[in-house]
């Protein structure tokens, strides 16, 4: 027994069917998670650095929100990187790192267009790029578009083997405790005996 939660898209682990589509689910989840995870510890060591990573696309923003992305980033990062490797809220979890992706995407398009050449700073200490480097920027939008289907596929549909919410968040286990008991539930009234015939042959 036990239903979907609409909002987690999570069943109980008897009904995690281990179909093809739970193990993409899986593969989902680690490369999004691990891939938000890793880019956010290497920025953790060089908070200031990341501020100043940030000033570099020119964004139209005031110096205080940039300083509270660059500082909040990395955080932020590996806390939505960690909760969907072990499959924790999969499916809000899976909505923002559509939504960074999303806004890395934006970056980088803006400084593509307005002609700056800077290193994404993704996984990199990033800056501006030496005369005669190329940037990287199609390189980075299409790998950013690949983690972007991950968390899409996750947020259609976030079951998958080995998480967390398949144990945590599955419903309906009272309703299945209820429903396997011989015993009916207290002051359920009992169904009246069918009455004997008093006649006899």
């Amino acid at each position: 027994m036990g239903g979907v939660s609409a909002w987690t898209g999570q069943v109980a682990p008897q009904q995690v069917t281990r179909d093809w589509r739970d193990w993409v689910g899986l593969a989902a989840r680690l490369a999004l998670g691990f891939g938000l995870g890793y880019a956010g510890l290497l920025k953790v060591g060089r908070l200031e650095a990341n501020v100043a990573q940030v000033e570099l696309y020119q964004l139209p923003l005031s110096h205080s929100v940039i300083t509270v992305i660059g500082y909040a980033q990395p955080f932020v990062e590996i806390a939505v990187g960690v909760m969907l490797v072990i499959g924790l809220f999969t499916r809000v979890n899976a909505a923002l790192g559509v939504t960074a992706m999303a806004v890395f995407i934006a970056g980088i398009t803006w400084a593509w267009s307005h002609g700056l050449r800077i290193d994404c700073g993704c996984f990199s200490p990033g800056g501006e790029l030496p005369a005669g480097d190329q940037t990287r920027y199609l390189q980075d939008i299409a790998r950013d578009f690949a983690w972007m289907a991950c968390g899409i596929w996750l947020w259609v549909r976030p079951r998958s083997v080995l998480a967390v919410d398949n144990w945590l968040l599955a419903p309906g286990a009272a309703d299945e405790t209820i429903l396997d008991s011989d015993e009916p539930p207290e002051g359920w009234a009992a169904e009246p005996a069918t009455p004997k015939s008093l006649t006899t042959n």
